[in-house]
């Protein structure tokens, strides 16, 4: 049975009847046939979220938010069918699953309580007798594109913040989790979203670049969040710019989780095992390198090293804290990256095996400059660990890189940790906790090549709504000529 386009509040096949199917990366059986959208599909979602904006933006904020807080219990409801789809499309584990819905049902309840938060404020005017005023309103038809890699969160925070706002959206869902995608729409509509206020759209991979030019040039769309690698970000970026639409990307991430000489070694090592591997290290916040001061890098690597080496890994379906990556081919490139450490001297101290898409905990001491992994970001289990002299040298590893998203730093001494943060070049960092962390209320986002803007709380009313100046003035007042 084909997965259909979610329209207009109802199922509508792609033109021509086209699908596409995604295999199950462990398996290799089909996990999802769905439709594949041509252009003109995507301009009707389009025009079917164009023809609903006005009355959603009209609607007030008690219902707006009572909405939300009914998709939320709809979500957690709905929790065994999300569990089930991201199993069988992405390879994830069954709690990571889990642990999805939950913190997607909470973005749904922190949006629809930022509803009667979306306000403005009066401005003193220079003009005797006015009345000057800034608005935040709604901006139309947003866009919202989520990836595969924690689905059910990172499609929920594209579209929850805009209808929480007044907008109405097409989600374009992942090629890789359509099913998933799609049950975030449906949660929606059921609990009684306007027809055309959510749309979800799914495409088969070659239709993808296509696909999104379109709904980025269609004139009723006038915002875009994109959530996803860099290189594509930067595709995203640049066509919004030549349309003159404002967006907001969250990219890539090389997240440095800094252990400096004072650190608790204990919990460093709880918190890098956690940052790096959870998902498979398959998250934009994941501990990609673990910068280690000289003084304490043997016993910390040992330890380190002991945690990984003892991770459970394989089918997601049984019980293991590594199930799969999305595809073989991310698998090769674990290896690719392993090969080419190990030639220039880096050290295999836990993990280095594989089966088909499924990966060991992985880690690889003394990681150099020379290296591909020093740079390049794994987005896998295969982690490295980088010994430097002392906190100056940490900072200047850490910052070392494109990315900027999430980052971590050990100290036991808070204030000198506290300066090491400010010193960061990244959207986030935690002390004393691992690098992968979200809550909904929380700013999200990165700098440098990690993308713009943010995701969550009140600073995503500011993505999310245009700022409007309106006056109300006495109408006999006098002018120069």
């Amino acid at each position: 049975m084909t997965l259909d386009l979610l329209i207009g509040g109802t199922d509508v096949p792609a033109e021509g009847g086209r699908s596409y199917a995604r295999h199950d990366p462990v398996t290799g059986a089909v996990a999802t046939e769905a439709a594949a959208a041509s252009t003109g599909d995507a301009l009707k979602a389009v025009a079917a979220a164009q023809a609903a904006f006005a009355g959603w933006a009209a609607t007030g904020p008690e219902a707006r938010r009572a909405v939300l807080s009914k998709a939320a219990d709809i979500m957690e409801a709905r929790t065994p069918e999300f569990i089930a789809a991201m199993v069988e499309e992405t390879g994830a584990t069954r709690i990571w699953a889990g642990f999805n819905v939950h913190l997607a049902a909470g973005i749904l309840r922190e949006a629809g309580a930022m509803t009667s938060q979306i306000g403005g404020e009066v401005i003193p005017a220079n003009k005797p007798g006015t009345l000057a005023m800034s608005v935040a309103r709604p901006r139309g038809v947003c866009l919202g594109i989520a990836p595969w890699n924690a689905p059910v969160i990172l499609g929920t925070r594209a579209v929850a913040m805009a209808l929480a706002c007044g907008n109405t959206l097409v989600l374009k869902a992942s090629e890789l989790c359509p099913r998933t995608h799609r049950l975030i729409g449906e949660c929606l509509v059921e609990a009684g979203l306007p027809a055309g206020a959510i749309n979800v759209i799914s495409n088969a991979p070659e239709d993808a670049a296509e696909v999104v030019r379109t709904l980025i040039e269609a004139p009723a769309v006038r915002h875009v969040n994109f959530t996803g690698s860099t290189g594509v970000g930067r595709i995203i970026g640049r066509l919004a710019g030549e349309n003159l639409k404002p967006c907001l990307l969250e990219l890539g991430g090389k997240a440095p989780f800094l252990v400096l000489e004072d650190a608790n070694l204990d919990g460093a090592v709880n918190a890098a095992i956690f940052g790096a591997f959870m998902n498979q290290g398959q998250i934009c916040m994941s501990t990609e390198r673990i910068i280690v001061v000289e003084a304490v890098a043997d016993a910390f690597v040992e330890k380190l090293a002991a945690r990984a080496a003892a991770l459970p890994w394989g089918d997601p379906r049984g019980e293991v804290v590594l199930g799969s990556l999305v595809s073989p081919a991310a698998a090769e490139k674990m290896a690719a990256l392993i090969a080419d450490a190990t030639a220039k001297g880096a050290r295999l101290v836990a993990g280095g095996a594989r089966d088909g898409a499924l990966h060991s905990a992985t880690l690889l001491d003394g990681v150099t400059a020379e290296m591909r992994i020093y740079a390049e970001e794994s987005f896998g289990p295969v982690k490295s660990v980088i010994r430097v002299k002392d906190t100056e040298a940490a900072i200047r590893v850490a910052n070392d890189t494109e990315y900027g998203l999430s980052s971590a730093v050990f100290s036991q001494d808070i204030t000198r940790a506290m300066d090491v943060a400010n010193r960061l070049e990244s959207g986030i960092c935690h002390i004393n906790g691992p690098t992968v962390s979200d809550e909904p209320h929380m700013p999200f986002g990165g700098v440098k090549a990690s993308g713009f803007g943010r995701f969550g709380g009140k600073a995503a009313i500011a993505e999310f709504t245009d700022l409007r100046w309106i006056t109300i003035e006495d109408p006999k007042q006098r002018y120069p000529f």
